[in-house]
């Protein structure tokens, strides 16, 4: 454990201060799950008695609300950026699917934190924090709406919506089965068919936001 550390004076330290905390709390989750993160491990990898976190975050839930806040804007970039790496041409609602699939796919921590930001995160802090997280989440979301729905794939603002609700829903979903607790993997080693539906995170993220891409299309006009 790190010696503890003097107390931060300027807004400066603060912030720095705050952003240690956090990526504490990112890397302890991708160690082990967001379930598994606690304020005592964060603090101490810090250097930090646990009682200095509430100087910046009033409880684990907001420290976890706001990686997931942060997490909206790393996945509106980089859903953004690889639809513009299509090349310009008019994608087929697959190709859409599969860049939403390898967006969320390439930000295991983001789809770990949805399972937990509507059981438990944005239910047990303040009414404006849960308002600020709202209206990043929105925003983002917002924007990749537009995105999708310029692509020229056939996707309307409701199509584009459709599949990044569905994309949220799967992957959070699909995320916890792919990770899997010793017992589960005990289970898997035993019966291998039971595995091989639960361990594909990107395959069976991608083949079902396939199908929703293309229930979610309007027909081309002729």
């Amino acid at each position: 454990m790190p010696p503890p550390r003097r107390r931060a004076r300027s807004d400066q330290d603060k912030e720095a201060r705050k952003t240690a905390l956090l990526t504490a709390a990112r890397e302890l989750a991708a160690e082990r799950g967001v379930r598994e993160v606690t304020l005592t491990e964060v603090t101490s990898r810090v250097g930090l008695h646990p009682s200095a976190l509430r100087r910046y975050f009033e409880s684990r839930e907001e420290l976890l609300l706001e990686l997931a806040e942060r997490g909206w804007a790393d996945w509106r970039s980089r859903l953004l950026a690889d639809l513009a790496g299509l090349g310009g041409h008019r994608p087929s609602p697959v190709e859409v699917a599969e860049v939403v699939a390898g967006s969320l796919d390439a930000l295991p921590l983001f789809c770990d934190l949805q399972t937990h930001v509507g059981l438990s995160l944005e239910g047990a802090v303040r009414l404006e924090r849960a308002r600020a997280y709202k209206t990043a989440a929105s925003e983002a979301f917002d924007a990749m709406t537009a995105a999708l729905a310029e692509t020229g794939a056939g996707l309307d603002a409701e199509g584009a919506r459709t599949l990044l609700t569905a994309a949220m829903s799967c992957a959070a979903y699909l995320y916890q089965l792919s990770r899997p607790s010793p017992t589960l993997r005990r289970l898997y080693d035993e019966v291998p068919r039971w595995a091989h539906s639960a361990l594909r995170f990107r395959e069976q993220l991608t083949t079902l936001l396939r199908a929703v891409a293309l229930g979610a299309a309007k027909p081309p006009v002729t």
